[in-house]
């Protein structure tokens, strides 16, 4: 990538809309904006009605055009905003103007990648800004609205701050100490790492718990065949998305599809009925019923209220202990409108619900939504990213691999694996390294991004 080129992209979304809005960023964009306009000139951040021309002086719209004078722009160069009628002709149209006028079609998160090297955003604010494009509820959006301002990386730098704090007094007394290192400055030492570490480890607790607020809460519908998970699913969805039948392992497979509850975008995953599988078919749909049970963040377990509970119903039962200490369980007792059979003693300590799908699931809709609202009932900070996750994780190995040198009085050693938690929390915001994990970083974002 040149610095010195001028890229353009279409910023909004592909299709039919009232308006498509087209980015310039570069040495040239002023120039090209002039040329398309046919002005002497563009009053900085200032909304201009005019229209726009190919060079041969066609005529290919009226437009909004604002002009953003560096480096008081989103990527801290020359920037042009040309707001554009919509649809599919149009933007495309300028589009090939700018390109004629010599820029060149941007790469995907370029315009992101080039604000970052110019110092308008650090990388907590640019995954955040491609993450708050794609958050799938409210509180995301405030989380991600909130890194958008740095308070990630105001996070990153007090953190960094204080293990530069030991690190500088470590080699301090490296340079200068002819004495082993006093009990008490060792034991110091660590009470800070040991405040450092429980700081870096709740903020991992908290991302991960949380997760299902940034990609999505996953929630699995298990249960024994027939027991009316379809039925359930299709009740959500409030359209016939599975086919349902009085004929047991009708679904032998697991059926995902998106629903809003409250403010959250959930996932939910109807899955094959568990039971000694009478196929090859079945028994892998069976498993992958499982698998969803490992990757779901909420379950809800159906059981049939009006049949007499059978081995099928203790296998669920089964389930639900060898999991509850992982996630939130949620039972159902389906088909509360035909005449009661099942003994739910076995179940009572998870509070069931009773209802019947086809006829009202307004209670679980308000269960999920508290149960959901809960993970987000905190301030917490949190980690947006795998990459995030993955820096945290590296530093918190770090600082426990510092703690056996402090203590034999080893402090070179020492020095290198604080550093080494320096570089892995740095990395957050501002790594050392940067080419690789640019490229492969900002090549996620949209164009135009």
């Amino acid at each position: 990538m040149l610095m010195n080129e001028t890229i353009a992209a279409i910023a909004t979304a592909n299709g039919i809309g009232s308006i498509s809005i087209l980015r310039l960023s570069g040495e040239y964009s002023y120039d090209i904006a002039l040329k398309l306009t046919q002005k002497s000139q563009l009053q900085p951040r200032y909304a201009t009605l005019t229209s726009l021309h190919h060079q041969d002086g066609t005529l290919i719209d009226e437009a909004i055009v604002i002009y953003f004078q560096a480096p008081r722009s989103f990527t801290g160069e020359e920037v042009v905003e040309f707001q554009c009628h919509g649809g599919y002709v149009v933007a495309e149209s300028v589009l090939r103007a700018v390109l004629s006028e010599g820029a060149r079609l941007a790469e995907p998160g370029e315009f992101s990648k080039r604000a970052f090297l110019n110092g308008r955003l650090d990388l907590t604010q640019a995954e955040a800004t491609a993450a708050l494009i794609e958050a799938k509820s409210d509180d995301a959006a405030r989380i991600l609205a909130r890194q958008m301002k740095g308070e990630l990386r105001g996070y990153v730098e007090g953190i960094r701050d204080a293990l530069l704090e030991i690190l500088a007094y470590s080699e301090v007394v490296i340079d200068y100490a002819e004495e082993d290192l006093p009990q008490d400055v060792v034991e110091q030492i660590e009470v800070k790492l040991e405040k450092i570490k429980a700081t870096l480890s709740k903020t991992l607790e908290s991302s991960r718990r949380r997760s299902g607020l940034m990609q999505g809460f996953r929630v699995a519908i298990i249960g024994k065949p027939n027991v009316g998970k379809s039925s359930l699913l299709n009740a959500l969805l409030d359209y016939e998305r599975a086919i349902v039948s009085d004929i047991a392992g009708t679904t032998r497979d697991t059926i995902e599809e998106q629903v809003r509850i409250g403010t959250h975008l959930i996932r939910l995953v109807d899955t094959a009925g568990i039971r000694n599988a009478h196929d090859e078919i079945e028994r892998i749909g069976i498993e992958r019923s499982i698998a969803a049970i490992e990757n779901a963040d909420v379950v809800i377990a159906l059981f049939d209220s009006s049949r007499v509970i059978d081995d099928e119903d203790r296998s669920i039962i089964n389930l639900i202990e060898r999991y509850r200490e992982e996630k939130p369980f949620i039972c159902i007792l389906n088909k509360s409108d035909l005449p009661q059979s099942f003994d739910s003693t076995m179940i009572e300590r998870y509070t069931p619900i009773r209802l019947s799908c086809k006829q009202d699931t307004q209670l679980l809709v308000e269960t999920l939504s508290t149960l959901m609202d809960q993970e987000n009932d905190g301030e917490e900070m949190m980690l947006i990213s795998a990459r995030q996750i993955s820096a945290t994780e590296k530093a918190v190995y770090a600082i426990n691999e510092a703690y056996e040198p402090l203590h034999d009085g080893e402090l070179e050693f020492f020095s290198f694996h604080i550093n080494s938690a320096i570089r892995a929390v740095a990395s957050i915001s501002r790594p050392y390294e940067l080419d690789e994990m640019f490229d492969k970083m900002f090549g996620q974002f949209c164009l135009g991004k």
